[in-house]
């Protein structure tokens, strides 16, 4: 008769120590301490409290319950996503392919040769036929409607309807709100944007305000760490506004510059407001962890990757690099390497150290190991960017074609929109009902500089509904992208 215990396997055991190899080692401490307790018996025991002093007794029990205090005093208060809201783009603000090149075609600046490589990128872009801009560049030629009254414009429509979502989702007071951190690298007025929210809700005299520019798609973590911080030293139960967006309208390229021509192509009106706390009162998500890596230190080819400058005639735009995915991908490599300890089983975390010693102090010409994320997180948040951006993701991180679906159905339906493209995509998890009690998402963005940033949530509590920015549109999700625009 054969056994129903089937033996373990060795590589099955060897998961098992190592994923739990601190409660094994407490458990035999606490075990060798407990027997070696009974063994000296009640007599010798009693004999040998007999001999201690009480001041010894004292700081027996003063010491560890001090450090225990002192412990809870200074470590960082725990920060809390109380709720987000994403721009909702207006039906008629939506361009079409047709519409986009017939514009295009209309310019008076844009050659016949440009007008044919549009064409191409817009079909292997990823994008779909539901993406929208701004009212300017509705406009023939869209470039002399691109005022700073336009751009103001474009400002106030998209971030003031996604705060007042938010406002209205959670309910809280603008005076309750003692933080503000809002990120636009391109549009950087004056009075600033934090100055044109604070005006308009009448927020707090001493409020907190920050205002990021120049820093990329990825400043919106930035943004989620830097409001952290505050939210950390400042009194308990403080709110912090963050608000992500880019206005596009007054940075639209009209020279013929084929990676200059690119971001015109990708980039599409969009934003996103979100409400940290340190009271966990009413929160949705629990901020676990953000890492930031800049690789632009010495290094001019991951510095001038993403560059805004003048070509040849004279026009403005933003430069995107032919190496901008080799690029993207050491800069990966240096997130995970810094994040990896924080949220790995330890058996990932030391196939990945063995790699790095294998190929850093021994010279080995082995690849290197990238860990399995897919034991630490439930939920990828890639920055939709580009399709080439979450092609290197997918291939580099080993995702399955389910993990990226919220990537390329946000870039599908929304467009590149920059820093707020994360909150889109925990928006379509969540309105598709993947979102669960104790799910983990790893956000994960890049920006100018050359920057890769990544932050960890936790889900306390999935969203109700999905009254959001996919609520007319979910339906019709996931939509088969055909191989020329996958690949």
């Amino acid at each position: 008769m054969s056994s129903s215990v089937q033996p373990m396997r060795p590589k099955a055991a060897y998961q098992r120590i190592v994923d739990n190899f601190q409660p094994l080692v407490i458990v035999h401490l606490a075990a060798a301490s407990l027997v070696a307790l009974v063994r000296l018996g009640p007599e010798e025991l009693t004999s040998l409290l007999r001999e201690l002093q009480p001041v010894h007794l004292f700081f027996a029990g003063f010491l560890p319950a001090a450090a225990v205090v002192v412990y809870l005093m200074l470590r960082p208060c725990a920060v809390y996503l109380v709720d987000y809201a994403c721009f909702r783009t207006p039906y008629t603000s939506r361009v079409p392919f047709a519409t986009f090149l017939e514009h295009s075609k209309q310019s008076p600046t844009l050659n016949s040769r440009s007008f044919r490589f549009i064409s191409r990128l817009l079909e292997r872009s990823g994008l779909g036929e539901e993406t929208c801009l701004p009212t300017a560049q509705h406009c023939i030629p869209a470039h002399k409607y691109c005022t700073i009254d336009e751009a103001r414009a474009e400002f106030e429509l998209v971030v003031f309807s996604a705060i007042d979502d938010l406002l209205a989702k959670t309910g809280i007071a603008p005076d309750a709100i003692g933080i503000l951190v809002v990120n636009c690298s391109l549009f950087c007025p004056t009075p600033s944007l934090v100055d044109m929210i604070i005006h308009k809700y009448n927020l707090r005299g001493d409020i907190r305000s920050m205002n990021l520019s120049g820093m990329g798609c990825s400043a919106g973590l930035i943004s989620v760490g830097l409001a952290r911080s505050l939210l950390q030293v400042a009194p308990r139960g403080s709110h912090a506004l963050v608000v992500s967006t880019e206005t596009i309208t007054p940075n639209y390229y009209v020279g013929n510059e084929r990676a200059m021509l690119l971001p015109n192509c990708l980039f599409r009106i969009g934003g996103a407001a979100a409400l940290l706390s340190t009271s966990p009162v009413n929160a949705r998500f629990r901020l676990k962890h953000v890492v930031r890596t800049n690789t632009g230190a010495g290094n001019d080819s991951a510095y001038r990757c993403v560059f805004q400058e003048e070509d040849d005639e004279g026009n403005v735009g933003i430069n995107l690099s032919k190496d901008l995915m080799v690029i993207a991908g050491k800069s990966l490599e240096a997130n995970i390497t810094r994040i990896g300890p924080l949220v790995l089983p330890l058996r990932e975390q030391l196939q990945f150290a063995l790699s790095l010693v294998a190929r850093k102090v021994f010279r080995a010409r082995t690849k290197p190991y990238i860990p399995n994320f897919s034991k630490a997180f439930k939920h990828f948040c890639i920055h939709a960017g580009g399709r080439a951006v979450i092609d290197e993701l997918q291939k580099s991180l080993s995702l399955s074609d389910e993990q990226v679906e919220a990537s390329r159905m946000t870039l599908h339906r929304f467009g590149n929109t920059s820093s707020s493209s994360l909150w889109y995509e925990l928006a379509y998890m969540e309105a598709r009902g993947r979102m669960r009690k104790g799910d983990r998402v790893w956000m994960i963005g890049f920006g100018s500089g050359f920057k890769c940033n990544s932050a960890a949530w936790e889900c306390i509590e999935p969203a109700p509904n999905a009254d959001g920015p996919w609520a007319t549109s979910i339906h019709r999700y996931p939509v088969v992208i055909p191989d020329v625009l996958k690949h």
